[in-house]
């Protein structure tokens, strides 16, 4: 079946081009140049949605913070905001990619497929397998290479948080907050290195080049690829 991606993008010359674009490259597309265009046309059933920041009636974060509350469909900004700190807003808000303007439609593309393919991949039910990695979420049980691998609470509610968010980069402070603040328990931004480090000892083949739990630096941690 097509994947139907939704571009959100106030610049008519822009969004022409991603569709024709895109449509070439066996994408179903529709475009919306404003925030109300793409509240009406997400009544319908997306893929994807390609989404612009600066828009003439609000702001792509709030939009894509909104989408995450109700709906499980990947984010891709596509901005003219390309500071460290506008991505890190971006992931913030649930992203699953931040691509700074100008940009290569081929890199685009690419990064389309990736997202996709992460988001298909997701968990289903309560069991999810990667590699050699296995995990019975109704179970809480974690095997590595069918071997058993014994987590503590905290170790296994991290590898949780990033596998069924997996296509997401989760910034330091959003996996702080739902894993110590949830629970008021405030910590210091090294009890998070700790709990990674003795995670990637426990689950990764090699915790130096890390195959499960991936730093993206300067952001904060993905699950896999």
């Amino acid at each position: 079946m097509m994947q139907k991606i939704l571009v959100v993008e106030d610049d008519v010359i822009i969004c022409g081009g991603l569709k024709v674009y895109l449509e070439n490259n066996g994408y179903n597309v529709d475009c919306a140049y404003s925030i109300s265009d793409a509240e009406s046309a997400l009544k319908l059933q997306y893929n994807l949605i390609i989404l612009d920041i600066n828009l003439p009636d609000g702001n792509g974060l709030d939009l894509c913070k909104e989408v995450r509350k109700n709906k499980n469909i990947p984010v891709i900004f596509l901005t003219a905001n390309d500071t460290e700190e506008n991505m890190i807003a971006g992931f913030e808000h649930g992203c699953d990619d931040y691509i700074a303007k100008p940009f290569s439609v081929k890199i685009l593309n690419q990064r389309i497929k990736a997202v996709l393919r992460r988001s298909q991949s997701a968990p289903q039910n309560n069991i999810f397998t990667y590699n050699n990695l296995y995990v019975n979420f109704e179970k809480m049980q974690v095997f590595l290479n069918n071997n058993p691998i014994k987590l503590s609470a905290t170790e296994y509610k991290l590898l949780e948080l990033l596998i069924k968010n997996r296509g997401q980069v989760l910034t330091r402070n959003i996996i702080l907050e739902k894993i110590w603040d949830c629970d008021e328990n405030y910590v210091d931004d090294n009890t998070l290195n700790v709990t990674i480090r003795r995670l990637r000892q426990k689950i990764e083949i090699d915790p130096k080049n890390p195959e499960y739990i991936v730093t993206v630096f300067g952001i904060g941690y993905t699950f896999g690829e």
